[in-house]
């Protein structure tokens, strides 16, 4: 056994390290995610008539610069998706005279609000950012420090870059399935921090979600099927036309068009996954990142089209009259078409689909009908792609200290209901490759297996034209009595250079400071290349399927090769 696999094996058995209070001495030192002005009294935040307004094809947009980076907040990239527009393919934004302020967030897509914070712990956790929701929600939010806030807006011209001075773009896609979330839904999320770092622009996104996103009307269409040929995919075309928008109108912002890197965490990282198989999305972006989530085929068509015809019966609709189904309110709307779902849950089970519900069709137009990364022709095929998820993506005891004690035929008996006969067989095989693991974490690590991440991650290599790199992040927050493990969600502020901003997540201070730093540095060099050797991380080999190159991310990070495999083959 190599030293670096025996030292990510004994860390899986290590709780996370204590973190002392601070010293008067480390409480005046400035974390490196903050920039230096923010020490002295000078002033931080510029806004005004003169300051941050730039050009877009639709008209100019005010922003602010908070620190240096210049941002943008709320623009429009698609038109209000309600009335007419519901179940259609983004339409463009009505063009606009006046300068238009982008100071605040855009609407979040219509989705059950109702007892969103009802649980205090994890409210307090994932510390959530909601604002309004309605169907005008087609807006994205940008962070770029390269704009000059000395300069006239009339002598302000970073369209006039040349290529090469232009900044490499990031996009993030948000989590929370294809149902929930919005793209500042976490504190984590914001983009200021990596902009300065990585000397790029940083973009996030609202969409279309669930039922509003993604119910395949085709079927439901009478003779006007070809109308609504889209519906089961536009929640993803929002994503599309979001692109778009980026490459028309980034230069203005200071970034490269020709250099975008998409990048998404749970069912962000599926995003990733389906857009790298959408015809539509070709050109639009050049590298991707999938943290924590991915898929290798969209929702059966058969099934989608069932669904479909399902919620307009449950709307009392005949078909033919959609018209009638998008004048329903939304959230009245939701409500039907989950009722729809769960009329046909045994129909789905028939159908042998795990998981029924709202998300990315594959209609054989706008998502692939075959199996993802399957086409070594595909335009896919040439973008590199990182993937990563978490030890302990769904711990079960953050808040239930008694589990932190269950034996092993413990979490054998809570594991059955899922693995029914193969339970003790895999229990085993996990508690044989990992032998310091507690038995509270093998019941983490088998319900946050990577099985799924390793079969993206070889479907994508077997292309053979562009790597792919794996990484398993491992780094534990000392909160909640060191319950919280490598939680899914951990991951996404240490990329993004957010440690001391996403607190309720990490601790802050200078131990998850001193990770963020190589990761942050690490993916900007892949936004920046398609490799991210050189931003701090141990030398990090592309991964193949023979050897499962993984970087494991802790305080001590290091390349090992696929060091669960013996444990995985137990959940074929």
């Amino acid at each position: 056994m190599n030293a670096s696999r025996r030292t990510f094996l004994h860390s899986l058995g290590v709780g996370a390290a204590s973190f002392g209070t601070a010293n008067a001495a480390v409480a005046k030192t400035l974390p490196a995610s903050v920039p230096p002005k923010a020490a002295a009294d000078d002033q931080v935040l510029f806004v005004g008539d003169d300051i941050a307004v730039v050009n877009t094809q639709y008209g100019r947009v005010r922003g602010f610069v908070l620190r240096g980076i210049s941002q943008f907040l709320g623009i429009p990239y698609g038109a209000n998706t309600a009335g007419k527009n519901r179940f259609m393919p983004p339409q463009k934004p009505e063009p606009w005279s006046d300068i238009r302020p982008a100071l605040w967030w855009g609407n979040s897509a219509p989705q059950i609000m109702e007892k969103r914070y009802a649980n205090p712990y994890a409210s307090f956790v994932d510390h959530w950012n909601y604002d309004d929701v309605s169907e005008d929600c087609l807006k994205l939010n940008i962070w770029t420090p390269a704009l000059d806030r000395q300069k006239r807006p009339q002598d302000r011209l970073p369209q006039d870059r040349l290529p090469q001075d232009r900044l490499p773009v990031v996009v993030w896609l948000h989590g929370g399935g294809f149902t929930n979330g919005n793209g500042i839904e976490q504190d984590g999320y914001h983009g200021e921090n990596l902009a300065r770092k990585g000397n790029l622009v940083f973009c996030s996104l609202n969409h279309r979600l669930g039922p509003l996103g993604y119910t395949d009307l085709k079927a439901a269409g009478g003779q006007d099927t070809g109308r609504f040929a889209a519906s089961g995919n536009v929640g993803n075309l929002d994503m599309v036309a979001a692109l778009e928008w980026v490459k028309n109108n980034i230069a203005n912002f200071g970034g490269d068009p020709a250099n975008v890197t998409i990048i998404g965490q749970s069912g962000g990282g599926a995003k990733v996954t389906t857009l790298l198989n959408m015809p539509s999305a070709k050109g639009l972006f050049h590298k991707a990142v999938a943290l924590s989530g991915s898929s290798l085929a969209g929702v059966n068509k058969a099934y989608a089209e069932k669904l479909g015809q399902q919620v307009l019966t449950e709307a009392g609709l005949q078909p033919g009259e959609i018209d009638k189904l998008q004048q329903i309110p939304w959230r009245q709307y939701i409500d039907i078409a989950n009722r729809a779902v769960d009329k046909l849950a045994d129909e789905a089970k028939r159908m042998n689909i795990q998981r029924g519900g709202f998300s990315p069709v594959s209609d054989g137009t706008y998502l692939s009908d075959k199996p993802f990364f399957s086409d070594a022709a595909d335009f896919s095929a040439d973008i590199p792609l990182l993937i990563c998820t978490t030890f302990h993506e769904w711990n079960p005891d953050r808040t239930e200290a008694e589990l932190e004690r269950i034996s092993l035929d413990g979490v054998k008996e809570k594991l059955t209901p899922r693995f029914g006969a193969k339970t003790n067989e895999i229990v085993d095989a996990y508690a044989s490759t990992f032998p310091k693991a507690r038995p509270v974490e093998l019941w983490a690590l088998i319900v946050s297996n990577r099985k799924n991440a390793v079969a993206a991650a070889d479907a994508k290599a077997s292309q053979q034209k562009a790597p792919v790199y794996m990484a398993w992040f491992g780094w534990q927050p000392p909160l909640f009595d060191n319950r919280m493990r490598a939680f899914h969600c951990d991951d996404i502020c240490f990329w993004f250079y957010n440690t001391d901003l996403m607190l309720t997540h990490t601790g802050g201070g200078k131990r998850p400071r001193a990770l963020s730093e190589k990761m942050a540095g690490s993916f900007i060099n892949f936004a920046k290349t398609g490799n991210p050797n050189g931003g701090g991380l141990p030398t990090w080999k592309p991964y193949t399927t023979q050897n499962g190159e993984t970087m494991i991310l802790d305080d001590t990070c290091a390349l090992v090769n696929d060091p669960d495999r013996e444990a995985r083959k137990s959940l074929a």
